[in-house]
Parts: C-alpha cells; structure tokens; sequence
C-alpha cells in the first residue's frame, strides 16, 4: 500500500484547517491549554499502546488520528502565544532526524542496530545535553522508566556482559530483600524491593522481551481467568467470599487447564 503523496497533502491541510475552525469556534475548544489537554494527550496514548498490545489496526487507526489531532492542537495554542509554529514542529523534526541519522545522510558506516544506539547517544552528548539520561522523562510509568535508563546507560558500556551475570543480580537482590524482611524494616524493604525489580527489568531486557508489555499482558490474563472465575462460580450456586481458598484455587486450575487445552 503506497501514500499518495497529494493526497496525504491535502489530508493534512484538511484536519489542520478543521482544528482552527475548531479553535476559533467551538467553546469547548477555545477553553483548552496545554495543561488541560496533557491528561488527555497521556489517555489517548495509553489507548494507543492497548491498541498496539492487541494488535488491533481498526483501532490503532484510530488512536493515531486522536493523537494526530493533540499535536496539531498544542502548535495551534503555541503558534497563539508566539512561541513557535506547526510548520517549525515539522522542520524541527526533519533535522533532528537528519543529523542523528549520520550513516543515511552522510558518511558514517554502521554494522548494526547497537551502533545506531551508540552514535545517537554521542550525537546527543555533542548537542549539549548534560547526560546520557537527560533524554529520561520524569513522568514515565517506573518500569518503562527502569527500560529506558538500561537502555541509555547501555549506550556507552555501562552493562553486563551476559544475561546469566544478570540473573545472578537478580538472586542477589532477593537475598537482601529477604534480609530486610526478617529485620522488619520497612524502608530497606522498600528499597531492595526496587533493586529486585530493576534487576528484572534489567533481565527482560538480555531477553529481549519488554517489561512493561509482559506485565501488561500478565495484568489482562489475570483478570480474564478471574472473570472466568466469578462467572464458575456464581453458576455453581456458590460465593466467592464463603469459599476457601483451595476451592477457588481448585477452580482457577481449571480455567488454567482449559486455556492449555484451548491454545493447541
């Protein structure tokens, strides 16, 4: 499937005169600044991400318009307090990518996708940023954050060499959890918990499965399975809160054995 280059030209021009007319018009939206539209920028990119988990492209679709039309928002407000304009956004990106893509657009070699890493890194620290991590958002949820420090620290060596070293960590960590746990304290718990699950994240990473993802798909198999129970159980007369626990596991075993039977 090939962009019609006209076309998508025109498509653009068209949701961009749609959101001034909007601006202009609309109380609702003539209400809206940039700090109010912020939850609703993080909503819509968390619908996104659900959407991509699922690999659902009707919604994917979707979600990119909504998010499409948030950027074409915040240029609209900065473009009404002269601080910058759509047009400067587009051109900004355009060279950023340009000049961080130096084995594209000019005459660096690259063997693979790790040195691409590590020459963005060094492009970055030449752009005057203060630290490898300056590129680490606050507000990131902590297990993405965890990945993405990992990832930047990579970048210039700091890492071990083999994922077993880091499974090592891990045991290491649980060791002083457990430690912790005997003496009662309640902040050295805290703290070695945190190390347990950097550690893990740390882990994910040397096998090249995301945390964030696995977790999120974990979260939906949980509540599958428990939605399955409620439903057993309530068809067998009974209550959750009046059965023990080996009754609800009992059941559970058998949601677990039936989704087995159900993937093959």
């Amino acid at each position: 499937m090939q962009e019609n280059v006209s076309s998508l030209k025109e498509s653009f021009i068209k949701l961009n005169t749609i959101m001034d007319e909007l601006r202009e018009k609309c109380p609702w939206d003539q209400k809206q600044t940039i700090q109010s539209l912020r939850p609703m920028t993080i909503e819509e990119t968390y619908e996104l991400g659900d959407a991509v988990l699922k690999e659902e492209w009707k919604s994917i679709k979707e979600e990119l318009g909504d998010l499409l039309l948030h950027i074409l928002f915040y240029a609209r407000i900065a473009r009404e307090e002269k601080q910058f304009t759509l047009e400067e956004v587009i051109n900004g990106i355009c060279d950023k990518l340009i000049i961080r893509h130096p084995h594209i657009y000019g005459d660096t070699i690259v063997q693979d996708e790790e040195e691409v890493k590590k020459n963005w890194e060094k492009i970055k620290i030449k752009e005057g940023k203060d630290s490898v991590l300056s590129g680490v958002p606050r507000g990131l949820p902590s297990l993405v954050k965890a990945t993405r420090i990992q990832e930047k620290v990579k970048q210039v060596g700091f890492e071990w060499e083999h994922r077993d070293q880091v499974f090592e960590k891990i045991q290491e960590e649980l060791q002083e959890l457990q430690e912790a746990v005997k003496q009662n304290n309640e902040k050295a718990v805290e703290e070695e918990l945190g190390d347990v699950l950097f550690s893990v994240v740390n882990y994910a990473r040397f096998l090249k499965v995301d945390a964030d993802s696995a977790l999120d798909r974990t979260n939906d198999k949980f509540m599958q399975r428990f939605l399955s129970l409620e439903k057993i159980v309530q068809s067998r007369g009974r209550n959750l809160q009046e059965m023990s626990l080996p009754e609800m596991d009992e059941v559970w075993n058998e949601i677990k054995q039936k989704n087995r039977e159900e993937k093959f």
